[in-house]
């Protein structure tokens, strides 16, 4: 396990860096609208008060971005939740280009697994990232995430 991977809480300090990061050519990529992220971040203790931010750090650098929220209070089209507490959905990213293909990646789904099973150990994690992404696809296969053909996304029960 890597220990100099650190969740912290973000804070309003933090937006600048991430929206640098968000606006990377690499993020945007997947991540598409850069505005709708900031959002969320800065209406965290508000509208989007259900999901969980974090700044990742290695050995206390900031290097990245994740989250955890309940399925239950997103209500997206592709998953089904039917009760609080059951299922929920991670995000991550990797915002300096150093850090890119280190396997930094792998930790942070772990660190951020942890953290949600926690608080909530009977949960059901899913993702769906898009299927040409293929270093998050790889990152959560290596922490055990299996893929639905079916529903086309990966799950960790």
């Amino acid at each position: 396990m890597n220990d100099t991977i650190k969740l912290k809480p973000v804070e309003d300090d933090n937006i600048k860096l991430l929206s640098i990061w968000l606006n990377k050519d690499y993020i945007l990529k997947w991540y598409h609208d850069a505005d709708e992220w900031l959002h969320e971040v800065k209406n965290r203790n508000g509208e989007f008060s259900f999901i969980n931010h974090f700044i990742v750090s290695n050995n206390e650098e900031p290097i990245g971005f994740c989250q955890y929220y309940d399925c239950f209070d997103a209500q997206e089209e592709w998953y089904l939740a039917e009760n609080p507490g059951k299922i929920f959905s991670i995000d991550y990213l990797i915002g300096e280009e150093k850090y890119l293909r280190k396997g930094l990646g792998k930790e942070i789904v772990k660190v951020l697994v942890r953290k949600i099973y926690e608080q909530n150990p009977e949960a059901e994690i899913v993702v769906q990232p898009e299927k040409e992404n293929i270093a998050s696809c790889k990152a959560l296969l290596a922490n055990g995430f299996v893929y639905d053909q079916q529903k086309e996304y990966y799950y960790l029960k």
